[in-house]
């Protein structure tokens, strides 16, 4: 596990002679946190773009198991492109072969495209009626949040019988 040779410093466009903030690429072993958050080198790493299910959520362990399943036994590049509003990095990660870690979750129809976040990049890739089977994922994006809090509370009492 190595930092690349690019690092988080200020550079010059020869352009434009402004300073430039080149992105910070990680490379290494990908721990699995749940299926659009990975931990590589002691950083994590939100996948950019994309939005699964949480661990207690439906499907949300078939998105962790899908993820582990692309990543188990590969180097993967994470090229970071911003940080949330939670403090969390957020990058583009790719497998060895070039393959998008966030489009390969979305084609197995185990995460939406987040059109805030990636400009409608994965949108073409969402498997028919997924919104629908990954719902609470969905409501997020919309801003439904008492619809989680339901869930949760649903959840909780049924677990406290």
């Amino acid at each position: 596990m190595q930092v690349d040779e690019i690092s988080r410093a200020e550079t010059f466009d020869a352009t434009t002679a402004h300073a430039v903030d080149l992105p910070r690429i990680l490379t290494g072993t990908a721990y699995v946190t749940d299926g659009d958050t990975i931990r590589i080198q002691n950083t994590q790493v939100r996948l950019f773009g994309i939005d699964a299910p949480e661990l207690h959520h439906p499907y949300g362990k078939k998105a962790k198991w899908a993820m582990v399943r692309l990543c188990k036994g590969h180097c993967i590049r994470a090229e970071i492109t911003d940080e949330d509003e939670h403090g969390r990095t957020v990058a583009k990660c790719f497998l060895p072969d070039g393959r998008d870690l966030s489009e390969e979750l979305v084609k197995q129809g185990l995460a939406i495209d987040w059109p805030r976040y990636s400009g409608g990049k994965y949108k073409h890739l969402e498997v028919a009626g997924r919104r629908k089977k990954l719902w609470l994922a969905d409501a997020r994006q919309k801003g439904r949040l008492h619809v989680w809090e339901k869930f949760d509370a649903r959840r909780k009492d049924e677990h406290d019988k």
